[in-house]
This record gives structure tokens, C-alpha cells and sequence, in this order.
């Protein structure tokens, strides 16, 4: 476009000069080798600009004619590195495809058209091609090679880590993470490797670094890298709780800091406070976390922040809690096992039962049950309340990949992801489909008595004398006897099934007058 407006000007100036020059008459007068030569002023001019352009063509001839082996060894050049890069686009497309063949063939034929060194893909579709003819080993020297060029250093890696994984390799694996998250940390599989590597061993402090590294270029959100930071400082002060409570206390106020409704983070930080005689400290950061998401290790430590309080007081600070979160199950819950240390049982039976209206769980139906049987002893209602907690849904504890654990960990046991625990209800059991809040015992249904086996209709007497065969007539009487026999036992039979429901059957003395008669078939 810029070009265009460029010769557009040019005409347009041209155009405005020899306008000008016609406008304005006047001749040339030029005089050479004894002769004078005179010319207007146009046709001057229009002859210098005739002159101009035929010098430009013949410069232009003579540097085209003076080029040509340059220029049609670049035609062939670029026509030779076109067929390549469509062969490398085709082996790229085959390997993605799964056609080890075709990637193999398109592997060879760009390794001939483009040099390697020009084009590091062909390395990558090599490597790419070995692991589809299951040469693994070929693969990994590949890989390994790669290792030596900055440009491809982190394709090399990345290659060794997903061979490493599938061996089963976990040490070489994040050895390579390792190496590649150094380079460029906003690798997201290179960093996590390597955030696991440091997590299983307990390097906090690397891990942390980690995390701000991968927050400076921007690989995951700002809220993501503080939730992250607050389970490492975290983690970090349970660490240090015995051996350096000052630095523990340090990394969990920061932790509580980044994320105030992180309950593990809000308990240690308050513990460690209420440690050196700040109780008032402690509670607020527990009164803080409480108004965000009740948690019993919450109302545990702050019921029982001062060691020599009374039962009362445990149970007007439990009632303070209470005020925080109202219409919340976990609020009544501490009002009712402060209520039931203080033996007011009529206030822990009122919030227990209030916790159950709310939020339905085992640990409310237990909780129930030792007020009963702390009140009264009533191991009847004991029980009742006992087989209530077997049915109804489980407290919530820390869930992670299957693992449930009464105590917060900031890794998971089973993939040692970080983070991975949740504060949730566990997987309902069997047992708790059964609703019993009206359980009713259904009537079982008792079994029919077996019948007695029926008399036989027929007595075979087996010594019997064999008779003589019987001419054909003689055969049809044996043929209407037996017809007869057979429907006498059909009478049986059906004289021996039971009553319907609302028949009274036939009295025995008529059934007996009625039987029929047997008969012999010899």
C-alpha cells in the first residue's frame, strides 16, 4: 500500500513538472562539433527523461545477464528446500497420525533436501519416527543429542522425561524436570515434577522459590501461586514447630496472610501466637477464619486457647464462636461438646439436635448419644441413637485421592500432588442408603410347609404272572384301561393340591367318599 501511494506521488510530481514547463515556453539552444542544435524546452525535457530510461534498461539487462548463474542456483536452492519443508510437513503429519512408515520415509527424504543443523525439526521427526517403530533406545541416544544444542536442549529433555516415565523411572524422570525447569520454569510439566521431587523431600524453601518463579512468568495466577505459597508455609512451620518456633511462626502468619480461610494455615499460625502468651492475637486470627469456613480444629483451639479456664468459660467462648457463624452446623456442634463438658445438658441436647436438623452426620447422632448417656444412662436410647450414626452420612475429614485422614497433610500419599487434600463429607457407605428416621421391621413373609409327598394312585405289582398276550381287541380294552387309570390319577392329583386362599378345601369324610377307586394295571 505504502509502496503504491509512493509511485502514485511520483507520477503525480512528474505530471505537475512538465505541466509547468508547458505552461512556461522557451527553447534550448545547444551547440556541438560546429553544429547548433535548438529544441524547445518540452522536448528537451521529455529527451533527458527518454535518455534516463534507456540507461535504466540497459543497466538493468546488464546486471540481470551478470547475476543469472546466482540467480538460478537460488531458484533451484529454494525449490530444493520447498520440497523439503513439505516433506518434513508430511513426516509431521505421519508421526502424529501414527504412521511410523510414512514418518520414516518423509524422515530420510527431508534429511537429504534441508540440512539438520538448518532445520532442528527433522531431529524431532526423527526421534518421533524411532519411538513409532518401537526403538526406544534409538529414541533416548536422540534425545540425548539434542542435549548438546541450546536451541533443542529442552526438546531433549522433555523427551528423556516422557521415556523415563514410562519405564517407571521416578528419580531419572525428575532428574530431567529437574534440569528443564532450572532453564525455563514456565514449563508446566517440568515445574510440577519438579514442585513433587521438592514436596516428597521436604524442601520447602525450594519449593517456595519454585512457586515465585513460576508467579514472575506468569505460568499460573496470582491467586493460584498465594493459595499455593500458603499450603508450603504451611507445611513449612508444622516442620519447624519443635526445632524453630520463631521461624515457624514467621511462615505461618505469612500463610494465614495469603489465605485467611485456609484452616490448617489459621490453627497453626493461632497455636503457635497463643505459644508465647498472645492469646488475644490467636483468637482473632481464629475468630477471622471461622467467619470464612468453620472447622472443629477452629473451635478445639479457640475453646480451649487458655489451659485454666473453667468449663464455663470454655462454654462462653464456644458461644462466641457461635455468634461469628450463626445457622451453621459446626456452631452448634462446639456449643453442644462445650455445653456437655459443663454437664448442661439441656443446652448441649437442644444444639445437638439443632446440628442434626441442619446437617444430618454421623458425629451429631454420637454426640447425642453420650449426652443420653451421660444425662440419664438410657442404653436403650443409646442404642438408638448408636444405630442412627451407623446410617446417616459421615463427618467431613481431609479426602485425598481416596486417602482419608483426620489430619491435614500438604501432599497427597497416593500422587504426591500438593494441595490435594479437601476438607469434604468422605464416599458414603452401604449402609447409609437405609434412611432411619422411620425405620418400621417389615413382616417376614413365613415359608409354605414342604407337602407331603401324594400316595401313589397306582400299586405295580411286580411278581405278578405274565399274562398271555391278548388278540387286537383284546388290545383296545388294555388301551381304554389304561386311558381310565391315567385320568383316575389326573382325579388324584388334582384332589391333592391346596385350597385357594379363600376356598375351605372339602371336608376329609367327603374327600374320602369321593376318592377314587384304584385299580391294578395287572
Amino acid at each position: 500500500m505504502i509502496r503504491l501511494l509512493v509511485f502514485l506521488a511520483v507520477v503525480f510530481a512528474l505530471g505537475l513538472g512538465f505541466a509547468w514547463l508547458a505552461d512556461r515556453p522557451g527553447e534550448m539552444l545547444v551547440t556541438f562539433n560546429g553544429y547548433q542544435y535548438q529544441v524547445t524546452l518540452m522536448v528537451a525535457a521529455v529527451a533527458i527523461a527518454g535518455v534516463v530510461a534507456a540507461v535504466m534498461i540497459v543497466w538493468w539487462l546488464i546486471k540481470s545477464l551478470w547475476n543469472s548463474p546466482y540467480t538460478i542456483s537460488r531458484y533451484f536452492r529454494v525449490r530444493r528446500r520447498d520440497r523439503g519443508y513439505q516433506a518434513l510437513s508430511t513426516g509431521m503429519i505421519a508421526a502424529g497420525a501414527g504412521d511410523g512408515a510414512l514418518a520414516r520415509k518423509k524422515t530420510k527424504e527431508a534429511a537429504k533436501l534441508i540440512s539438520a543443523d538448518q532445520e532442528p525439526l527433522i531431529n524431532l521427526l526423527d526421534a518421533q519416527a524411532s519411538l513409532l517403530e518401537g526403538d526406544h533406545e534409538g529414541a533416548r541416544e536422540k534425545f540425548e543429542r539434542m542435549l548438546d544444542d541450546p536451541e533443542m536442549r529442552l526438546l531433549g529433555l522433555r523427551g528423556l522425561y516422557l521415556e523415563a516415565e514410562r519405564l517407571g523411572d521416578r528419580n531419572a524422570a525428575r532428574h530431567y524436570a529437574g534440569r528443564a525447569a532450572a532453564v525455563a520454569p514456565q514449563l508446566a510439566w517440568a515445574a510440577e515434577s519438579t514442585l513433587e521431587e521438592l514436596t516428597e523431600r521436604g524442601d520447602w524453601d525450594g519449593a517456595l522459590k519454585l512457586v515465585e518463579a513460576q508467579k514472575s512468568t506468569r505460568q499460573i495466577e496470582r491467586d493460584a501461586a498465594n493459595r499455593r505459597r500458603a499450603v508450603l508455609l504451611t507445611a513449612k512451620a508444622q516442620a519447624l514447630v519443635d526445632s524453630d518456633p520463631n521461624a515457624a511462626r514467621t511462615a505461618a502468619l505469612e500463610a494465614n496472610k495469603l489465605a485467611p480461610d485456609f484452616a490448617p494455615a489459621a490453627v497453626i499460625a493461632a497455636d503457635l501466637v497463643i505459644r508465647q502468651n498472645d492469646v488475644r492475637k490467636g483468637s482473632k486470627i481464629l475468630e477471622a477464619a471461622w467467619k470464612a469456613e468453620p472447622h472443629p480444629d477452629i473451635a478445639e483451639l479457640y475453646t480451649h486457647a487458655r489451659p485454666g479456664d473453667a468449663v464455663l468459660d470454655r462454654l462462653n467462648r464456644a458461644k462466641k464462636l457461635q455468634e461469628l457463624k450463626k445457622n451453621h452446623a459446626e456452631s452448634s456442634m462446639a456449643v453442644a461438646r462445650a455445653a456437655l463438658d459443663a454437664q448442661d445438658f439441656a443446652t448441649a441436647r437442644r444444639e445437638a439436635e439443632a446440628a442434626i436438623r441442619m446437617d444430618r452426620r454421623e458425629g451429631a447422632y454420637l454426640l447425642l448419644a453420650d449426652i443420653e448417656e451421660a444425662e440419664t444412662g438410657d442404653q436403650g436410647k443409646v442404642r438408638q441413637l448408636l444405630s442412627k450414626a451407623v446410617r446417616a452420612p459421615r463427618d467431613p475429614a481431609w479426602v485425598a485421592d481416596g486417602v482419608i485422614s483426620e489430619r491435614w497433610a500438604p501432599v497427597s500419599p497416593v500422587t504426591g500432588k500438593l494441595d490435594a487434600f479437601t476438607w469434604r463429607a468422605p464416599m458414603e457407605r452401604l449402609g447409609q442408603l437405609i434412611d432411619s428416621e422411620t425405620d418400621a421391621a417389615v413382616p417376614a413373609i413365613a415359608a409354605a410347609p414342604p407337602a407331603e409327598p401324594a400316595e401313589k394312585a397306582i400299586d405295580i405289582v411286580a411278581d405278578a404272572p405274565a399274562e398271555k398276550p391278548a388278540p387286537a381287541n383284546g388290545g383296545e380294552k388294555d388301551a381304554a384301561v389304561t386311558e381310565d387309570v391315567s385320568e383316575a390319577q389326573t382325579a388324584r392329583r388334582g384332589s391333592e393340591l391346596p385350597p385357594l386362599p379363600d376356598d375351605p378345601g372339602v371336608a376329609p369324610e367327603e374327600e374320602a367318599e369321593k376318592s377314587p377307586r384304584r385299580f391294578r394295571l395287572f
